[in-house]
C-alpha cells in the first residue's frame, strides 16, 4: 500500500467514524443536549480568550504604548 493509499484509506475511515457519531449524538436526544452544553461551554471559554489575546497581539504590533 503506498502511502497515499493509505493516507486516503484513513481518511475515508475517519469521515465514517464522525458521521455514525453525529448518527448516534443527533437521534439520541440525552447526548444532542451534552453535546449542546459541550459547545457552549466550549465557545464561553475558547472565544473570549481568543479575542483578548488577538486584540494584545494588534495591540503590541500597532507599536503603541500602554
Amino acid at each position: 500500500m503506498t502511502r497515499e493509499n493509505a493516507r486516503l484509506a484513513a481518511n475515508a475511515v475517519l469521515v465514517a467514524a464522525g458521521v455514525a457519531a453525529a448518527y448516534v449524538v443527533l437521534t439520541h436526544p440525552p447526548l444532542r443536549r451534552l453535546a449542546a452544553r459541550a459547545a457552549r461551554v466550549w465557545l464561553g471559554a475558547a472565544l473570549p480568550v481568543y479575542l483578548i489575546e488577538t486584540t494584545s497581539r494588534a495591540w503590541v504590533e500597532s507599536g503603541r504604548a500602554a
